[in-house]
């Protein structure tokens, strides 16, 4: 029987939209339902539009709420996760709810779920992110379920926070003093991380399976944040900080107001390399050539935005 009716946790985030897309696509404008929960709906409107995707205001952290998505789902997606917080948050969504989801789908019948992690999750993992990770994937392991696990690297795309960060920073100020300047990532994009998503629907021989998500290269952060400066055009000198002064630079950004740029905790996860181990399946194993950061990125980043999203998806499948 078609998979055909999908609780998408976490919809209507940076990945979430590019996987609504994609769940779209798949049904080709059919009978297939979407059902994304969030707290508020104005935060969902980008998504709202797309033909069979159904939006609905809901607290996930609410039991008896969470119970009646997951009711009458053939599937769900979870793409729930947060990349700054204290320990308390960090085990509220990578743990807690994971764990209350696996009890919900148990007990509605909902066997198949598709979790999407992150590079480098491990219980002895040296941050607070990627040890929540590690225990969000226990709970969901010993749960009665169908599983299957993707781990990507760093995801960009056009309304992602991480290279639209730095081309940003390279606008305002002369130089960048980087903390972490030779930590490593394979970049993936997002577009590669949703249909790898959808394509575990339809394919049982994932089941039980982790699939590690990532670009065809691996990049230096350093390196990474020329290439957003030279594509956006605002190249600025990029100036490694020792360990010492990196980590009180991520000291004092953390107690600026806001989401901080970054937190001590994303240093100690930048220590794991988040590239492929090749200890599990990649990509390539769903028929999906990673695309090159170069080939996406300066679009969006330069400001092509008119040839971002579609162009380059198509120009890779056909």
């Amino acid at each position: 029987m078609p998979i055909d009716d999908i609780l998408v946790l976490g919809g209507s985030g940076f990945v979430g939209r590019a996987v609504c897309e994609r769940l779209v696509e798949r049904s080709g404008g059919g009978s297939a339902r979407v059902r994304v929960p969030t707290r508020h709906l104005a935060r969902a409107r980008h998504i709202q539009s797309l033909p069979t995707v159904e939006t609905v205001e809901v607290d996930l952290h609410d039991d008896a709420q969470l119970a009646r998505l997951v009711e009458g789902r053939q599937a769900v997606i979870n793409l729930v996760a947060r990349l700054h917080g204290s320990d308390a948050e960090f085990h509220q969504l990578h743990v807690e709810l994971p764990r209350r989801l696996a009890r919900c789908c148990e007990a509605a019948g909902v066997r198949r779920l598709i979790h999407v992690s992150a590079l480098g999750a491990d219980a002895a993992a040296p941050s607070r992110y990627l040890r929540s990770k590690a225990a969000g994937e226990e709970a969901l392991r010993t749960a009665d379920l169908a599983l299957t696990l993707l781990r990507p690297s760093t995801i960009f795309g056009e309304h992602d926070h991480f290279l639209n960060l730095f081309a940003t920073l390279q606008r305002i100020f002369p130089v960048m003093p980087l903390a972490g300047a030779q930590a490593r990532f394979q970049p993936v994009w997002v577009d590669d991380v949703a249909t790898a998503i959808v394509a575990c629907l339809d394919r049982p021989e994932t089941i039980g399976q982790v699939i590690e998500c990532t670009g065809p290269q691996a990049y230096t952060l350093r390196e990474l944040v020329q290439l957003a400066g030279r594509w956006s055009g605002h190249p600025r000198p990029v100036i490694a900080l020792p360990d010492a002064l990196g980590r009180l630079q991520a000291l004092v950004l953390e107690l600026l107001p806001g989401e901080p740029l970054m937190s001590r905790d994303n240093l100690a996860s930048m220590q794991v390399p988040n590239v492929a181990t090749g200890r599990h399946l990649g990509l390539e194993s769903l028929g999906i050539r990673p695309t090159p950061l170069e080939g996406v990125a300066p679009l969006y980043l330069g400001g092509g935005r008119d040839a971002i999203r579609l162009d380059p998806w198509r120009a890779r499948r056909s």
